[in-house]
């Protein structure tokens, strides 16, 4: 595994992962599809990264479902949950994390490409949605595992209001930095439901 690279896939815990990042002897992955489909938050209401639902789904049920040896090899995190660029809604608390979400800047800045010029003097016309001619954009498309197609899938910053989460649209792999409704994909009240790609440090 050491001769992996940033960009290239490897399998870990039954999923296949694409290395995004190599720091010493760590490497931080992210599913290679949408694996999920799921609600941010249970309930319609004001809610941050540090006390959502999808949180506690992924640092519990999802993280226990890997075996105690692969349990081992993921490292703890503390991920700075920053506020939303064009909103100025509250990120929340720092939070630590074995499974996370990517945060809106890792997106749009780091690791599928440079678009912080973007993000951060976003045109008079720009207020709902990331920039759609951004040559990054079709980095930031996943397929929802098993269909065919790409899907939308979640950040876990907040978007407009802390009603709503940021996502990446599905279509076109643009940033909807308005965000999507925190219980959009309730599956009992028949809405579309936002995708997940866990993210994780490994120990190599």
């Amino acid at each position: 595994m050491k001769n992996d690279k940033i960009g290239s896939l490897l399998t870990f815990g039954g999923y296949d992962w694409r290395i995004l990042d190599q720091q010493a002897d760590a490497i931080l992955l992210i599913t290679e599809t949408i694996i999920d489909q799921r609600a941010y938050h249970d309930a319609y209401e004001d809610i941050t990264w540090a006390d959502c639902a999808l949180r506690n789904y992924l640092n519990g049920e999802f993280l226990h479902a890997f075996t105690n040896e692969d349990q081992a090899r993921i490292i703890p995190v503390t991920n700075q949950n920053e506020d939303n660029h064009w909103y100025k809604t509250n990120g929340g608390v720092e939070t630590e994390d074995r499974i996370f979400l990517l945060s809106l800047q890792e997106v749009a800045c780091l690791y599928f490409g440079d678009s912080s010029s973007k993000l951060n003097n976003p045109g008079k016309n720009q207020r709902y949605w990331f920039e759609r001619k951004d040559e990054n954009n079709h980095k930031r498309l996943a397929k929802l595992h098993g269909k065919n197609g790409c899907w939308w899938w979640w950040l876990r910053s907040p978007g407009r209001v802390n009603l709503k989460a940021v996502y990446v649209h599905g279509t076109d792999g643009n940033i909807g930095i308005q965000g999507n409704n925190v219980l959009k994909g309730n599956i009992s009240d028949g809405k579309c439901t936002g995708g997940v790609r866990p993210a994780l440090w490994l120990k190599l």
